[in-house]
């Protein structure tokens, strides 16, 4: 085992290098190796499992059909692993496996006499079976779903309904506060199949992800900047040759901000929130391709952009006290996201801003 748990049958499983695999099972006569738990009491089966490693899953099993009997810290199977990781082959040849050989149901349940069917509804430390890691919401798992099904797999609610059949009424409510239970706990782990998980998703997947969203927060944020709420006056107006109002709208000038002339504290907010979600856009486009080729052509992109922006909202601002308060903000802006970004990461580096934010508090004051 090396310092991250992980043996070199592990390393070999999870990458399925089916070659070195299969000379480790020649030389393991006591089959230590197939069952060597590490990190989380992962087995090399169980890695192999949620990668979809197939051809190493099946010499596994077939060196050693007890190895599916080990279940992880979360008392995960290894149908569990590969349903949470949607790896639909891997799902398709365990429970192949289930139907012809009925090994995987000995390892699993300890019980030769039980059927295939109640292998695949093993549930893990969460009371979960791996049809409730399943959601048919997304493509693949409609596939992943009719397999199981086929295999005779349930929901853990329907299995607790099933086993009270014989219970008398006192048991009757204790089904009943399960499945309740079992459908928050459904809830749960809905949410939690939505969110980014290693090993089951790419960093690359993520990052192109991250970097699409940022580019149409960008987007929208530049395009709003440009053009706020109401427009821009199209001509200047409100006020006669001799001084006097002409008429019941403010006095404004063309191509200034018609939202910013009838209250220029709503232009400021206006300004300010979409000023943050324009920069911290660029900021999370900046870290996501830190190492890629043409890195200062990018940064001198992002640049301009960015001051184009300033320039832009600059000019549409209906006052001179108005400009001043967003010329200041936008140059102390970036200094505030970095601050930002890295008391999120090291909270206790707070007290090194607290200078900053009260001086902040009392230049706003002074400015409002």
């Amino acid at each position: 085992m090396n310092q991250d748990g992980f043996s070199p049958m592990h390393i070999a499983s999870a990458n399925g290098y089916l070659e070195i695999v299969r000379e480790m099972l020649r030389v393991d006569n006591d089959r230590r190796l197939c069952r060597l738990q590490g990190r989380d009491e992962w087995t090399p089966l169980h890695y192999a499992a949620s990668r979809g490693r197939v051809d190493v899953i099946r010499e596994i099993v077939m060196a050693c059909p007890e190895s599916v009997e080990d279940v992880t810290v979360q008392g995960e199977t290894v149908i569990h692993l590969a349903v949470k990781c949607s790896q639909f082959k891997a799902i398709n040849y365990l429970v192949e496996l289930v139907a012809e050989r009925n090994k995987v149901v000995e390892g699993l349940v300890g019980n030769e006499t039980i059927a295939g069917a109640l292998e695949v509804n093993s549930v893990n430390d969460r009371g979960l079976t791996a049809l409730d890691l399943v959601f048919p919401n997304e493509t693949g798992d409609w596939e992943m779903e009719a397999i199981l099904r086929g295999a005779g797999a349930l929901r853990a609610g329907d299995i607790v309904h099933s086993g009270v059949q014989f219970s008398n009424s006192h048991s009757h409510n204790h089904t009943h506060t399960a499945s309740e239970t079992h459908q928050l706990q459904q809830k749960k782990n809905r949410w939690e199949y939505f969110q980014f998980k290693k090993g089951r998703d790419s960093p690359s997947d993520a990052r192109t992800a991250l970097l699409v969203i940022a580019s149409l927060v960008a987007t929208a944020t530049f395009q709003v900047g440009l053009n706020p709420p109401n427009g821009i006056w199209q001509n200047s107006g409100g006020v006669n040759n001799n001084g006097t109002r002409s008429s019941n709208e403010p006095v404004h000038s063309a191509g200034k901000s018609i939202m910013g002339s009838y209250s220029k504290f709503l232009f400021v907010y206006f300004v300010v929130f979409n000023s943050i979600g324009f920069y911290f856009s660029f900021y999370t486009m900046s870290v996501l391709t830190a190492n890629f080729p043409l890195q200062l052509e990018l940064q001198i992109c992002i640049g301009a952009l960015y001051f184009a922006y300033c320039t832009a909202v600059i000019n549409i601002a209906p006052s001179y006290n108005t400009r001043l308060i967003i010329t200041v903000f936008i140059v102390v802006l970036p200094f505030l996201v970095l601050l930002a970004a890295k008391w999120a990461r090291h909270p206790v580096t707070i007290r090194l801003t607290k200078p900053l934010g009260k001086w902040f508090l009392r230049f706003s004051e002074l400015i409002f």
